[in-house]
């Protein structure tokens, strides 16, 4: 047993005042043990003895943020929800650290853990209660917080494994533990940050990576790391025949987006293989309910030298896009105004020969299958043989009109009278959008669909919502029957690559329970279904992504993710549910991209700048 010595008769009060704890400073070094290696004592010049302090940081520089810890187990499992993986950060690191942020752990063969943090946490140190009255009066009247009692630990998940293939950096799914005491650092490569998330280096421009609203930053020239979608048929079919969904509220930049993406689809050096071997621009039509899309024509005059040199850096396609027309429908007395744009203008109209091969075009709402079936399978044919497949709308009323038809179709059984009233009270009323003072827009379709042309058809000067609805349905139609026919009569649309634009797409491709609804979704699934095949690209817009069929909505590839404060509206867009939680807090021109074919889930940010004109003066 150790002698304690003077220990045992020590006094508190001895010495105080005669210089007897002289004894303690001449005593031999093995009394000296509490004060151990990391301290010395020295005496001050009123004679009292004082402690300094020496550093216990360890000699050398940090590399990295922290390292791998075990404390709480270390497992890397086929569930997710079986992973366990956890990062000490130190002090000097931990204020740069951000949910989302991207890290590395190197494994001793130099393969690389890419992971990303999905969880922060403060833990104490040693075992303490600081929810006390002294602890919080004492950090109320210091200025900064000391972190050396507290842990700063980062919840990891993995996302891939990265090494080397004869000097090219792949990917594979997680498959090893990373070591204990492993050091991590934060991803700071492009290479590096695209292969874990699995983007590709080419194709057509979204925006830049970001998280938490701040770009991802590298040590490369420019900094940023651009997020693209795959554009040609080395790796599958280009995104954009795979079609494309914008959603996002009123005011998160939705169209803003919309114009920059449309906008690299008619770059100049754009070009798709066609099935004879020909290399063709993409024609691009766009409906465009709030008259905001024909100003691409036009240069952005906000938009200065130094950001574009920025843009041609970046391969990045901008400016006014001249072979941009603005094709009006004419609808009865309405009058269009193009103050805001210099785009050229062609008016045309709906002939009413489409709706032999449309008929539920003036089918309206209301009807019923048996009506619809009175429509299409006898009163349709019997006017067309009467007047040939010209007749017009009001030639058509008119024959609707004749009380003798209604007598002769009731008593031989083929239409009840009852059925014949229904469907003529349903085709009335749409004498103002067919046949009107304008070119068939079937004598336009040269035109109208144009290789590396924009075409943008404006409703916003129609105040009639069931006109609109006939105007942009037999248009689209047009386009997607033509496409997809194995005989088309418009050569024109089959043999160019088209990008097929909807604002507002929930108005009319929207789940409702009428037969001109069920049509339009046939038709429209239709196009997704095969557009791959036929070349033809849906990009479809919307606030209310809720309300889009869900047998379109299924097609949908890459679907983009702006601010939505509608809880519904959030649900049905189905991204990821830690991304999902971010989406009523983005800011203008913050975005979610969700495309399985193309990258990893991931958070983006617009340009700040329309590559085009954008807005009302």
């Amino acid at each position: 047993m150790s002698d304690l010595g003077d220990f045992g008769d020590f006094d508190a009060d001895a010495g105080s005042e005669d210089g007897a704890s002289a004894d303690a400073t001449d005593s031999s070094p093995s009394s000296s043990g509490p004060t151990g290696p990391a301290s010395t004592r020295s005496t001050t010049e009123g004679g009292t003895d004082e402690f300094e302090t020496t550093t216990v940081e360890p000699s050398g520089e940090d590399v990295g943020i922290g390292t791998i810890c075990v404390s709480q187990g270390l497992r890397v499992a086929e569930d997710g929800d079986d992973t366990t993986l956890r990062a000490y950060v130190t002090r000097g690191n931990r204020s740069s650290i951000r949910i989302g942020s991207y890290l590395l752990a190197p494994y001793p063969d130099g393969e690389t853990l890419f992971c990303r943090i999905v969880g922060l946490e403060y833990a104490q140190q040693y075992h303490a209660d600081d929810a006390t009255e002294i602890h919080a009066r004492r950090a109320m009247r210091t200025d900064e917080i000391d972190e050396s009692d507290y842990k700063f630990v980062a919840e990891l998940e993995p996302v891939a494994v990265l090494y080397d293939d004869d000097g090219e950096l792949k990917r594979r799914m997680t498959d090893r533990v990373p070591k204990p005491q492993t050091v991590i650092r934060q991803a700071d490569d492009t290479e590096e940050i695209k292969t874990g998330l699995k983007m590709p280096d080419d194709g057509v421009f979204l925006g830049h990576l970001s998280v938490g609203g701040e770009k991802v930053r590298t040590a490369a020239t420019p900094p940023t790391i651009d997020y693209r979608l795959k554009d040609d048929y080395d790796a599958g079919d280009p995104l954009v025949f795979r079609h494309s969904l914008i959603a996002g509220g009123t005011g998160s930049g939705k169209t803003h987006g919309a114009k920059n993406i449309l906008r690299q689809y008619l770059a100049d050096d754009r070009t798709y293989p066609m099935d004879d071997g020909r290399e063709v621009s993409p024609a691009v039509v766009q409906f465009d309910p709030q008259d905001e899309y024909a100003q691409m024509h036009d240069d952005n005059p906000d938009l200065d030298g130094e950001f574009a040199r920025r843009l041609e850096r970046e391969g990045i396609a901008y400016g006014g896009h001249e072979d941009t027309t603005a094709f009006i429908p004419k609808v009865g007395s309405a009058s269009y105004a193009a103050g805001h744009h210099r785009a050229e203008q062609i008016e045309f109209t709906i002939p009413f020969s489409m709706v032999h091969d449309n008929p539920w075009l003036v089918a309206g709402s209301g009807l019923n299958d048996n009506q619809y079936g009175a429509l299409t399978t006898v009163l349709l044919p019997r006017f067309r043989k009467q007047y040939g497949s010209g007749g017009t709308y009001e030639e058509f009323t008119t024959f609707l009109d004749d009380p003798a038809l209604r007598e002769e179709l009731d008593e031989s059984g083929r239409v009840h009278e009852a059925t014949f009233d229904a469907v003529r009270r349903r085709v009335l009323g749409f004498d103002h959008v067919f046949d009107q003072d304008a070119r068939p827009i079937t004598d336009l379709v040269h035109d109208f669909v144009r290789p590396g042309g924009l075409t943008v058809v404006p409703t916003y000067h129609i105040n009639d919502s069931r006109a609109t609805e006939a105007i942009v349905l037999a248009v689209s139609s047009l386009v997607i029957d033509q496409k997809l026919s194995n005989d088309p009569e418009y050569d024109r649309i089959k043999e160019t690559p088209l990008v097929l634009g909807m604002d507002e797409a929930h108005n009319f491709l929207t789940d409702a329970d009428s037969v001109q609804a069920g049509k339009v979704i046939t038709k429209f699934t239709e196009a997704a279904k095969q557009g791959r095949k036929e070349r033809l690209g849906l990009f479809l817009i919307t606030q209310d992504p809720q309300d889009i069929h869900d047998a379109v909505f299924k097609q949908i590839n890459t679907t983009v993710v702006l601010n939505l404060g509608d809880e519904d509206a959030i649900k049905s867009v189905n991204i990821p549910s830690n991304l999902e939680s971010k989406v009523p807090y983005m800011e203008k021109g913050q975005m979610v991209v969700y495309s399985p074919d193309n990258s990893e889930p991931v958070e983006l940010i617009g340009l700040p700048t329309c590559l085009t004109r954008h807005g009302r003066d």
